[in-house]
């Protein structure tokens, strides 16, 4: 199946619901994810659906577990009006209960996801970010921006920003 036509079964399955439950993933929780956690609640609250969300993240590897996220994704997203007080944490096997949505932001944590997925229902709420965005892209994936410059940084967050209003706009509330 595609991930177009995997989108689409997740929007279909999602988008009536009462409470919609995103998770986003990234190795270590501390610039992709819990900068799409931010940039998504933006969006959510400006849309007046803050109720019907809950919007959380988590990292594939254990590194920084307690820790805020990095302080240069921090400063990059507070310039576009972001909080990312978020503490990052690990992914949970139950966390694929608790989320209808889990996103990761590339390949090596998709694959890591659908190592501890309990089940095939489970892995079907698997979408990568990318699948999201719209933006002309060189880019099959978020890229990390851990070890580049502020440009990475930059990148990341109007990759974010295109594909959690994209994922917001396919799944709010018709008024």
């Amino acid at each position: 199946m595609s991930d177009q036509n995997h989108r689409q079964q997740v929007i279909d399955r999602l988008k009536d619901k009462e409470k919609i439950k995103v998770l986003f993933v990234c190795l270590g929780n501390i610039c992709r994810s819990p900068a799409a956690e931010g940039v998504l609640r933006s969006i959510v609250d400006g849309g007046g659906e803050s109720s019907r969300w809950v919007i959380d993240s988590a990292g594939t590897g254990r590194y920084h577990i307690g820790d805020l996220p990095d302080k240069r994704m921090r400063v990059h997203a507070a310039r576009r009006g972001y909080t990312l007080d978020h503490r990052c944490r690990q992914v949970t096997e139950s966390d694929f209960d608790r989320f209808d949505l889990i996103i990761p932001m590339d390949a090596s944590n998709e694959q890591n996801l659908r190592r501890i997925a309990p089940d095939p229902d489970s892995e079907r709420k698997i979408v990568q970010m990318a699948a999201w965005v719209g933006l002309a892209s060189r880019y099959d994936h978020i890229p990390d921006p851990y070890y580049e410059g502020a440009e990475g940084f930059e990148l990341v967050l109007d990759l974010l920003e295109d594909g959690c209003r994209n994922l917001y706009e396919s799944l709010r509330k018709p008024i």
